[in-house]
């Protein structure tokens, strides 16, 4: 039974007491037909009137919640059935579209993104995370299963690889065939509602992982979908010029035609809205700002910028609490520069001036090569005058894969949970949960997980039962990182200052905290060399006392049994400082020092 059309109903099937409009965008259609359950797949049954700018609608109280339905587009000669762009649910990706509301029933009220200076973020793939079963994937309810575990570990922010539907059910994630619709195989809408709503429960944030990049390029409905296109290209929504190539297909979208960036616009929405979610990291957007991203002399695409723009701004005005992030790689700050001073403005990116030099250093197989100045650059880089702006990290889904793996694989191939390789990676962890910016931890880095990341294989959490003190480990520098542990609140500030650099020792020491904060010293060694007694200059009024050591036995019995003790002060100049602190440095050790409350 036909009715009458809601207007403001939006786009999609939109169920509003008991009538569900359809709304669909055809501008080279002749004719629009809605067949499915709710009229025996009829084929002429239910035809949607032409609205303005190539828009086509019709409602029906027939079509209930759960039904399966398609579009049929007629042009010309052709018929076309179409699988609805703004689906909330598939059957699957080659499947039918299913009406859905996406009313959940959430009790998260309360919760709210830590700030983003608190924010320690763990990226991971639904898909393989918590996989148990080899004959089927990972899912949102195995990844509820580790909350608790990533709540004790102190993460307050999860990164999810993207998770709308995609070709198969094994993927990372990066080819989306329907962008509203949610993975069947991981618990479609419902599960992933779930996942939200108890990962608030726990504390944790969750940054929905997007790709406006490119779509597909497999099992994409979208795909010349009103029958138009030209030069053989992808029709209404994707350019079907040279713009159109991506290295993941031909199916870059037109960022030049209103309604494609309002149907990216709306996506973004859904998923703060819709989903909870408390932040989006977008994919590749240099190749949103670029045709070729980025490389050399390249043409800008600058109905991109305005795409991203207009979606950060209308982010910012309805949820200031939202982060977004743009994985851009190209070191512009531009891409985080605010709005107003004509950048995107983006909350924070990807920075490649952390991640490149610091697996460097790590990995180089000589000590005496060993660059402190890239270490040094890396701490001190920043985007947009706030060290907040970007996130740092050593291992992502793209830096443990595409023939790059895991840190200590890559410091010791085929042996990577030997001393040095441990001792290393370490190294590289404290330094990112102790650096200027939102530090980021991918899965199961925290246990010293080695395997190059795969979308067929299972994190192995047996290795957790091998590593679990160096997860313990993990877990006490994120709690002084997020405040969780009282005394260290200057590593959520701005302040960085390079106290001991020393490039033959290969010593470092740094100190985070301005005047009024809570000041922390690091001192990290880059050389498989013990030290004692050694001299770092000092300010006379400080008494630091040791937090943290990550070459304690305590945490692996590969570590350091150097005894290290609490700050020793002598009247003697080092680093142009009066006093002198003494410390013992164990060999690839890193140690962190907050300030006695008691001062002398």
């Amino acid at each position: 039974m036909q009715t009458t059309i809601e207007k403001s109903a939006g786009m999609g099937a939109v169920l509003l007491d008991g009538v569900t409009t359809f709304r669909v965008w055809a501008p080279n259609a002749d004719k629009v037909y809605v067949t499915g359950d709710f009229n025996n797949w009829q084929e002429t049954d239910f035809a949607l009137e032409a609205e303005e700018n190539g828009y086509w609608a019709g409602a029906s109280a027939d079509a209930q919640e759960g039904d399966e339905y398609k579009y049929i587009i007629h042009n010309g000669e052709q018929k076309l059935f179409r699988n609805d762009p703004y689906a909330f649910e598939m059957t699957n990706s080659n499947g039918n579209s299913i009406i859905r509301s996406l009313d959940f029933e959430w009790n998260d009220e309360a919760f709210e993104i830590d700030d983003w200076n608190k924010l320690v973020i763990y990226e991971l793939h639904v898909g393989t995370f918590n996989r148990k079963d080899p004959d089927r994937v990972g899912t949102f309810e195995d990844v509820i299963e580790k909350l608790p575990y990533l709540q004790e570990l102190g993460i307050n922010c999860i990164e999810l690889l993207p998770v709308a539907e995609f070709a198969g059910g094994i993927s990372w994630g990066y080819n989306p065939a329907q962008p509203f619709a949610v993975e069947t195989d991981y618990g479609g809408p419902d599960g992933f509602a779930k996942l939200v709503n108890e990962a608030h429960q726990h504390g944790i944030a969750v940054i929905m992982d997007v790709v406006y990049n490119h779509f597909g390029p497999s099992d994409v409905d979208l795909w010349q979908f009103d029958g138009w296109s030209d030069n053989e290209k992808g029709g209404i929504y994707f350019y079907n010029d040279h713009r159109s190539t991506t290295p993941w297909g031909d199916t870059r979208p037109d960022y030049g035609r209103p309604e494609v960036r309002q149907y990216l616009r709306d996506n973004a929405l859904m998923w703060i809205e819709k989903y909870h979610c408390d932040g989006l990291r977008m994919d590749a957007t240099s190749y949103i700002r670029y045709e070729g991203g980025g490389l050399g002399a390249d043409t800008a695409i600058d109905e991109g910028n305005q795409m991203m723009r207009d979606i950060n701004q209308e982010l910012q005005a309805k949820y200031p609490k939202v982060l977004t992030i743009a994985e851009d790689l190209k070191g512009d700050e531009f891409v985080t520069n605010g709005i107003a001073y004509g950048g995107i403005g983006y909350g924070a990116q990807w920075d490649m001036h952390f991640v490149h030099p610091v697996r460097e250093v790590l990995q180089n197989t000589s000590d005496d090569g060993r660059d402190l100045q890239k270490i040094v650059d890396a701490l001190e880089y920043t985007y947009s005058g706030n060290v907040f702006k970007r996130v740092v990290y050593t291992e992502s889904h793209d830096e443990v894969a595409n023939g790059k793996a895991r840190v200590p694989e890559e410091i010791q191939p085929g042996d990577a949970e030997s001393e040095f390789a441990k001792r290393r990676a370490i190294l590289g962890m404290v330094l990112t949960l102790t650096a200027p910016g939102i530090p980021m931890l991918f899965q199961g880095q925290e246990f010293i997980e080695d395997e190059y990341f795969q979308d067929t294989e299972a994190l192995d959490w047996d290795k957790h039962d091998r590593h679990q003190g160096i997860a313990q480990l993990l877990g006490d520098i994120i709690r002084l990182r997020t405040g969780a542990l009282e005394g260290a609140n200057g590593l959520n500030g701005q302040h960085l200052q390079i106290i001991h650099f020393n490039t033959e020792t290969k010593v470092l020491a740094y100190k985070r905290g301005g005047a009024e904060e809570e000041q922390v010293l690091v001192i990290l060694n880059f050389r498989n060399q013990d030290y004692t007694d050694y001299g770092i200059g000092i300010d006379t009024h400080k008494n630091w006392k040791l937090r943290i050591n990550a070459d304690w036995k305590g945490y692996d019995e590969a570590l350091s049994d150097l005894e290290v003790r609490d700050l020793v002060k002598e009247e003697r100049e080092t680093d142009g400082k009066p006093f002198t602190g003494v410390f013992n440095i164990p060999s690839y050790g890193a140690l962190i020092y907050t300030v006695s409350k008691t001062e002398g």
